[in-house]
């Protein structure tokens, strides 16, 4: 009897109270203006998230929150939470088609208020309509906006409902690489989509496989095809959605979190700098050289969490070939064009002319050459990190990233098996 009632009192200790529990859904350590944890998705059984009242097991029936759709809006929980970001994404796309249906009766004259949330504006009215040109705007922002709350929702759909289930599939079980998984599959089926969609975009410019002289040639390029436009503005949605995760801390911080912050950040001034001053033919390349060999790194990940060595192996040569040849030789044929072909501008257009569209004086050269250099900085801090793990690999040793942190507590904490940096 005093044994069952030792197990018993353990027991009770163990439950946690009312009052502990709220102080958890109060508790500014644990939340940023509402219920936020440090967790990468959410809801995940991390350590740092262990104690939310989100599960991921259960899919989007344990998404559901206290405090319902308003509370995540307004505590900005609809970042990671794809029930809410559905909901927000489902608001415009109803409102759009409401007016679609009923505006020929009542404003038949009035376009859609809601048509630069869903789609790319700025029409050039002269431009062909078998080959349509756009401009930029400040209603792009808008749809970038939009697309923002797009990929939360694709984020947290492809990483719980998704990933989570192959990840088990496969025999994975530890909560952290559960994570893992899902966030590379996520990074798969993006960068994949992305780099293909960038090929075929290239094979329609003159810039076609890096023939760089075209990046200057005929600028400023103000007058976009619409699958360019479309294909920046998107990329830009998920840089800024994924420079979100980062600073709300929605991932559990690597060793190289400030060097992840930094990528983002110059990603960010390289896309939204070369929109502004209409240099997106670089700004193109500069997304292709990142885009392809990133879906073999999420690719090589991938294959290191489900144990398949031998084609680990292989697909890491695969990827350091691809990263060296993308990221490293391609970037510095960039920046040799910014520095080296910057004057094949036309003299007229090497002016600070905005209403004009150019943009490009001469001390520009420099401000573009800057953060294309930093980029590269920032490659061959990983790319010595791959370095590091290919030599491993060679050495029969199990492939491990040796950016990540302890994890997974008492559930094998230091055993997150990565194959190399992570944007």
């Amino acid at each position: 009897m005093s044994t069952h009632g030792s197990v018993n009192e353990k027991l009770h200790k163990r439950r946690p109270r009312a009052s502990s529990l709220h102080r958890i859904e109060t508790d500014k350590g644990h939340h940023l203006t509402g219920p936020f944890m440090v967790q990468t998705p959410l809801g995940s059984n991390t350590p740092e998230s262990c104690d939310s009242p989100v599960s991921s097991d259960d899919g989007f029936r344990m998404l559901k929150q206290k405090g319902g759709f308003i509370a995540d809006l307004l505590s900005a929980r609809w970042v990671v939470n794809p029930v809410s970001s559905f909901k927000m994404l489902m608001v415009p796309v109803l409102l759009y088609v409401n007016w679609e249906l009923l505006a020929p009766y009542v404003a038949p004259d009035l376009p859609n208020p809601i048509a630069p949330l869903l789609f790319i504006s700025y029409k050039i009215p002269d431009s062909s309509p078998d080959d349509p040109r756009y401009a930029k705007g400040y209603l792009d922002l808008v749809f970038l906006a939009f697309h923002v709350v797009f990929y939360s929702f694709v984020r947290q759909f492809v990483t719980i409902v998704l990933c989570h289930p192959i990840a088990r599939y496969f025999g994975i079980k530890k909560r952290a690489k559960l994570d893992r998984f899902g966030e590379q599959g996520y990074a798969l089926l993006y960068f994949a989509v992305m780099g293909a969609w960038g090929y075929r975009i290239m094979g329609q410019l003159p810039t076609w496989w890096y023939r760089t002289e075209y990046f200057w040639i005929d600028y400023p390029h103000w007058q976009m095809k619409p699958e360019l436009k479309r294909y920046f503005l998107m990329h830009a949605s998920y840089w800024c959605q994924q420079l979100i995760v980062l600073l709300l801390r929605l991932e559990k911080p690597r060793k190289d979190y400030n060097e992840l912050i930094m990528h983002h950040f110059v990603t960010l001034w390289l896309i939204g700098w070369g929109y502004l001053i209409n240099l997106t033919l670089i700004g193109h390349a500069v997304y292709m050289s990142m885009d392809i060999p990133d879906a073999f790194l999420a690719f090589s990940k991938l294959l290191n969490y489900m144990e398949f060595h031998r084609l680990k192996v292989v697909s890491l040569a695969v990827f350091l070939v691809a990263w060296t040849y993308f990221r490293h030789w391609l970037n510095l044929v960039i920046l040799w064009s910014v520095w080296f072909e910057f004057d094949l501008i036309d003299e007229s257009n090497r002016v600070w002319a905005p209403e004009t569209g150019a943009w490009l004086t001469w001390w520009m050269k420099y401000q573009i050459a800057f953060p294309i250099f930093l980029l590269q900085l920032l490659n061959l801090f990983w790319y010595y990190l791959i370095w590091r793990i290919a030599i491993r690999s060679l050495r029969d040793v199990e492939v491990t990233d040796v950016r990540s942190d302890d994890e997974d507590g008492g559930d094998g904490g230091d055993d997150d098996d990565e194959d190399a940096k992570e944007d």
